[in-house]
């Protein structure tokens, strides 16, 4: 299970394995953009997922919905950015399926207004990780993909 939380400059990704009721960290980490024109970016984060999935072979994309109500510029990158990652997921044969904060909140920490702080929390606990992943970006894809994990069933093999 791949969880991705889109960026133009950061782009958060992760990779959930899921056997039985025990979920585990694959693989994580950020893929960052320099400033420039934004088709070498957009190439440069298709490229990476690309490779990611290549590398860790996920079963299926989940994504955070972009919500966005304040800097429509910022909006409309991030919305690029994330349709290189479906481009990615589609190119690799992986279903996607979307959540909102609210769902990645609820399904993590059993309540949809939760503080990011205790998202994060919970994600480390369930994941058995040592400490809170960093930066924001890799977290929230972490809980993304955790979301997915766990709305599937306990019996049932997800990576």
């Amino acid at each position: 299970m791949a969880g991705i939380d889109p960026g133009i400059g950061r782009l958060g990704w992760a990779v959930v394995d899921k056997c039985g009721s025990r979920l585990t960290a694959v693989a994580f980490g950020l893929i960052e953009t320099p400033p420039g024109p934004v088709p070498e970016r957009l190439q440069v984060i298709h490229r990476s997922v690309l490779d990611v999935f290549r590398l860790h072979g996920p079963d299926a994309l989940a994504t955070e919905r972009l919500l966005f109500t304040k800097n429509q510029t910022t909006a409309m990158d991030v919305a690029k950015a994330l349709g290189c990652v479906l481009l990615a997921g589609a190119e690799s044969a992986l279903p996607h399926t979307e959540y909102s904060p609210p769902e990645i909140k609820l399904a993590v920490t059993g309540t949809g207004s939760a503080e990011k702080r205790q998202v994060q929390f919970m994600v480390a606990k369930l994941l058995g990780l040592a400490e809170t992943p960093k930066p924001d970006d890799v977290a929230d894809a972490l809980a993304i993909a955790v979301t997915h994990a766990l709305r599937h069933p306990a019996g049932q093999a997800v990576r």
